[in-house]
């Protein structure tokens, strides 16, 4: 399991310890994970591998993939035979490219230079080879999905790979925007993000069991939650955080005309932010000064209090959709995401 470069110390405690509370199997299904995931992404050939595997090597939570096996083990269907663990792991691996071809995909359109604290594809090799990189991580996705001979499944990565156009598209639109609704921001969320995250326990509970389509809607919601919260909480980040945690500048965002929960709060808060234009943000250095005045409005902690409120919602979901103690491991990965920004 690799982290966030430079990740605070409870978020790597908290991975940790769901991986010791799972025991040597949680980590041989993740380790397995690992593996294919890079055995996956080497097989294009030169030059789109190199770009692919360095994508991959620069790490992250593979929070999604966990969320995959979580959903699994919890749906009971999870059993040892390989034909299982090869389709969990085909499954687990699906997740984590898709959402990191959107990684490469995003970082085409706002010219990032670094993510998690490397050099982007794009800054290294340009936008086409950015491009075909993405999209090589889209179909590698897909491709080892259909492996699964499964309708339902590649309906689940499917429907969330739609959203997440369909978010992008949001957030262009929004861009630069001076008035920007809580209610369309949450939208966003969901389709940029929290699709993806619902996917993963739908992915997990179909690959576990075929027929448990209820468990997988009921685990989908419980995700969904989690997934607005760690956009929430990552937006929060963008404003608060320091590049040795984020790998990007504070304000990178904001740099880049992407509206805000702590940028909408703030303007209801200042009237001078409400005038405020995105847009005449022209440094990093700019774009710093904007985030130390949303914080003086206090909107830093409101936005961290609605994120709390989407994963006590969630945390309250799971004993009636898995009695008996089977969300245990759920609920600590729920804790996962807030304890990375405390």
């Amino acid at each position: 399991m690799r982290l966030h470069p430079g990740g605070a110390t409870a978020d790597v405690d908290a991975v940790e310890e769901i991986l010791r509370r799972g025991g040597d199997a949680l980590r041989k299904r993740m380790a397995r994970a690992e593996a294919h995931l890079e055995h996956v992404t080497a097989q294009a050939g030169a030059p789109l591998a190199a770009h692919a595997l360095a994508t991959i090597a620069a790490g992250g939570k593979r929070l999604r993939p966990l969320l995959v096996v979580l959903a699994a083990d919890a749906t009971g269907g999870a059993s040892s035979e390989p034909d299982s663990e090869q389709a969990l792991t085909r499954a687990a691996v699906a997740v984590e490219l898709v959402h990191s071809a959107t990684l490469v995909h995003d970082d085409v359109i706002d010219g990032a230079q670094l993510r998690r604290g490397h050099p982007t594809v794009v800054a290294e090799a340009g936008r086409l080879t950015a491009i075909a990189t993405g999209d090589l991580l889209f179909s590698r996705a897909f491709a080892e999905l259909a492996r699964n001979d499964s309708t339902a499944q590649l309906r689940a990565l499917s429907d969330a790979s739609s959203a997440l156009a369909e978010g992008e598209l949001l957030q262009r639109e929004d861009a630069y925007a001076s008035h920007v609704p809580v209610e369309r921001y949450l939208r966003r969320c969901e389709l940029k993000t929290a699709a993806l995250f619902e996917a993963a326990c739908r992915l997990g509970a179909l690959t576990a069991s075929a027929a448990a389509t209820e468990l997988a809607d009921a685990l989908g919601s419980f995700a969904r939650r989690i997934g607005l919260a760690f956009q929430l909480l990552d937006d929060v980040l963008d404003v608060s955080g320091p590049v040795q945690h984020t790998g990007k500048s504070r304000g990178t965002d904001l740099l880049d005309g992407t509206v805000t929960l702590p940028l909408i709060l703030a303007r209801e808060r200042d009237p001078q932010l409400t005038a405020f234009d995105l847009a005449s943000l022209a440094s990093p250095e700019q774009a710093e000064e904007l985030c130390d005045r949303i914080a003086a409005t206090g909107a830093l902690q409101t936005a961290r209090e609605r994120a709390l409120q989407f994963v006590a919602e969630a945390k309250q979901m799971l004993p009636a959709i898995l009695p008996d103690g089977r969300g245990a491991l759920l609920d600590l990965l729920a804790d996962a995401v807030v304890e990375r920004y405390r």
